[in-house]
């Protein structure tokens, strides 16, 4: 009988980024300080595994303030809050600990820039994810910004010809589909402001440009990483982009269908998703091949 062998292709950078191990890490340090339940606005990041972990060692997690009783700590997510939030908590006396991540609130300090500036601004993201709503949340006229998700929106943006026009964006976007959005702006408006690149975090830039490595070597790609999460999404539509025959999007190991691979695969994983998941997977790939064969495929370093 053939010796069955598989070459795997991991994506270096992949995992977990900087913010997230941040954030995750105030939700830990804010347990062991405080104790059980520790309350976090939101999902702290959009990963099932982190989140059932949090859970099973006492966070709690709420949609609003109103479900936080008084007295016991909150923890803002890495997406961030509006001012409304932050306004809330501090009425209420609530005790919290900030987990936005630092780029999320430099694009926080930019939106507010521009409304101080007077320019009409535009936010290239998704409109009901949670960083873009607290991104725009940050503003004193949150009803007056565009925000646009494709080239399509841009082009039927209707702005004032005599008015400066600024634009942030969500950090994990598509690298290249933002760039063709901005592309467009550049174009259609006269007085859009001096900003020539987006805001997409250097992690998600990263992470982007390992998958692309990796769809250049394998037909097949595995992406680890939670349906929710935006810069997981990105990761596996990036790799269908780049070449992959197939692409795939799994929480864990449990979830791939092993029919559909041949003799090779390349995995990575979202900014969000734990490292244990991808031993989880090569430790069942184990399990259906004779042999592996491991290559890391470098793209830049890691964040």
């Amino acid at each position: 009988m053939d010796e069955r062998t598989l070459d795997v292709y991991l994506a270096e950078p992949r995992g977990f980024c900087t913010g997230v191990r941040r954030a995750v890490g105030i939700v830990e340090d804010a347990l062991k300080q405080y104790g059980a339940p520790v309350f976090v606005r939101h999902e702290i990041v959009h990963n099932k595994a982190v989140i059932e972990d949090l859970r099973r060692k006492g966070a709690v997690f709420v949609d609003e303030l109103k479900d936080v009783p008084d007295g016991r700590p909150v923890v803002f997510s890495a997406h961030g809050v509006g001012r409304d939030v932050v306004t809330e908590a501090e009425r209420r006396g609530l005790t919290v600990l900030d987990a936005t991540c630092p780029l999320v609130a430099k694009v926080h300090r930019q939106i507010v820039r521009l409304e101080e500036d007077g320019a009409e601004i535009i936010v290239i993201g998704k409109k009901n994810h949670p960083e873009i709503i607290g991104t725009i949340g940050q503003l004193r006229h949150p009803e007056k910004v565009h925000v646009i998700y494709s080239p399509e929106e841009a082009e039927q943006l209707v702005i004032a010809p005599d008015v400066p026009v600024g634009f942030v964006t969500q950090t994990t976007l598509s690298v290249d589909d933002t760039a063709e959005i901005i592309a467009v702006l550049q174009k259609k408006i006269k007085n859009l402001l001096a900003m020539s690149r987006s805001d997409i975090c250097f992690a998600t830039t990263n992470r982007q440009s390992a998958v692309k490595a990796l769809a250049a070597r394998t037909p097949v790609v595995v992406i680890i990483g939670s349906a929710n999460s935006s810069n997981s999404r990105q990761l596996k539509e990036t790799a269908l982009k780049s070449g992959a025959e197939k692409a795939f999007l799994i929480d864990n190991a449990a979830e791939l269908d092993f029919a559909e691979i041949g003799d090779s695969i390349g995995i990575s994983a979202g900014a969000s998703a734990p490292e244990k998941l991808v031993e989880d997977l090569l430790t069942e790939l184990k399990e259906h091949y004779d042999k592996i064969k491991i290559h890391h495929v470098n793209s830049v370093k890691k964040g």
